[in-house]
């Protein structure tokens, strides 16, 4: 009896987290173009200023690639009104914290402050936009501190060049075949005019949307925004024919020798689609399955009984166009990369040929349900889901409804996911080894 109301309990405990999840948002357009939303909750006095645009390392001429995630550091050098040098110290000295991140998609910039400096983070954000100011002093500083970022992060680092190895592989013709961060050379190479140039392409408000999330007075904020963001004039209308990949036929073997690691790996990866499509989120629910925790099913065959692998992984990595299924492990002592691969692949058969247990599919709907319930769970995460969904999915709701579509995901869609993409004559197979002192 016990056991039943517990679990009575926690299912309306759940349903009810579930209910209070939803996100009340405003969406509108500017005249210019720029796509805006608002959002309020005022439980707290902080609010969050955002603006996501449409541009990433996909939108990069590849002989210039890095500009992307190069902007993302040059326009924090100044404005017309904001001194070189002091982006940060006024962001500080009000009591705010600000961050920008690059993807291949898109780029994020955001500012966090509290609720009464709104106007502050609108203000400067419209400066971003309207009156950066692009100069050789700026681009040769931020030239110096990407160049430091990459020492650090993927030249140095074991296994930094992992990700980026199996990009060049996996991908032909589309521009995803480069790394996010892109080719100092091409950086160093670029003259002043390329770099304004990409600013006056994609930094325009018809490419970009303006989230304001947290404690706001909505009427005074539309006001505001009208104010700073409405006289920016629209630039040209951003088009993309990006190149389409002829699908992979045969397996495609590759090496990598990473002179930062002892410990070689094995990488099988498969190219899957975009996140917009609903096997994808099939694929998501099979890479928990294989993966997530020590319970699943790579984990315990070959790190706890088998003793074969230092660590195992099954990663569903989504992206607008195309998406990128990888299987990950690392060898324990002398196991041959051969032998944990093929535990692998014997794995991917099982679930291609049987549906996974009902036990494991609810464990499966149970986390999907928890993710949900976490992942908006602050105004800054909130702020970014809005605008990912826009600009990406072209579809806001979905930071209410994507739940939805995981709950409709069955055994056996999981199960025709792994049949339909995870084939070993459509992957690639990397070889990421040591370097020694003969390469």
């Amino acid at each position: 009896m016990k056991k039943n109301i517990f679990f009575l309990s926690s299912l309306l405990f759940g349903n009810f987290a579930l209910m209070a999840q939803e996100v009340a948002y405003e969406e509108y357009d500017l005249d210019n173009g720029m796509h805006v939303i608002l959002h309020q909750d005022n439980s707290a006095p902080v609010v969050t200023t955002s603006v996501m645009y449409h541009v990433g390392a996909k939108d990069e001429n590849p002989e210039r690639t890095g500009f992307a995630h190069f902007f993302e550091h040059l326009l924090f050098e100044g404005t017309e009104n904001i001194a070189r040098g002091e982006w940060f110290n006024i962001v500080t000295s009000n009591g705010g914290s600000n961050n920008a991140n690059t993807t291949d998609d898109r780029t994020y910039y955001y500012e966090v402050f509290p609720s009464n400096s709104v106007e502050l983070g609108l203000w400067m954000e419209s400066e971003r936009l309207l009156h950066p100011v692009i100069n050789q002093i700026g681009v040769d500083t931020q030239n110096e501190v990407v160049k430091e970022e990459k020492r650090l992060r993927v030249d140095n680092q074991p296994y930094g060049n992992l990700l980026a190895e199996v990009k060049k592989n996996l991908f032909k013709k589309h521009p995803y075949r480069w790394a996010t961060i892109g080719s100092l050379e091409h950086l160093d190479a670029a003259i002043l005019e390329e770099f304004k140039a990409f600013n006056k392409k994609f930094y325009v408000p018809n490419n970009a949307v303006l989230v304001v999330a947290g404690d706001i007075d909505v009427p005074a904020v539309k006001k505001m925004i009208e104010n700073y963001f409405g006289p920016i004039p629209r630039g040209e209308d951003v088009t993309r024919n990006l190149p389409q990949e002829t699908p992979i036929s045969q397996q495609i073997n590759a090496k990598y020798h990473d002179p930062n690691i002892q410990i070689p790996a094995i990488i099988a990866a498969y190219r899957t689609p975009s996140f917009k499509a609903r096997d994808a989120y099939a694929l998501d629910m099979l890479s928990s399955y294989l993966s997530s925790g020590k319970s699943s099913v790579l984990y315990k065959k070959l790190v706890d009984e088998q003793k074969q692998a230092l660590q195992v992984q099954a990663v569903n990595i989504s992206q607008e166009d195309y998406g990128i299924y990888a299987l990950f492990g690392l060898p324990l002592g002398d196991v041959p990369l051969t032998d944990l691969l093929s535990e692998m692949d014997e794995e991917i058969v099982k679930v291609q040929n049987e549906l996974i247990s009902e036990k494991d599919y609810q464990k499966l709907q149970n986390k999907f349900e928890n993710q949900f319930v976490n992942a908006n769970s602050s105004i800054e995460g909130i702020a970014n889901s809005l605008a990912r969904y826009y600009m990406l999915y072209g579809d806001t709701a979905l930071i209410n409804n994507e739940i939805d579509i995981y709950r409709s995901i069955t055994r056996e869609d999981i199960r025709n996911v792994a049949k339909k993409y995870l084939n070993t004559n459509q992957r690639l197979v990397l070889e990421y080894l040591p370097k020694t002192d003969d390469q």
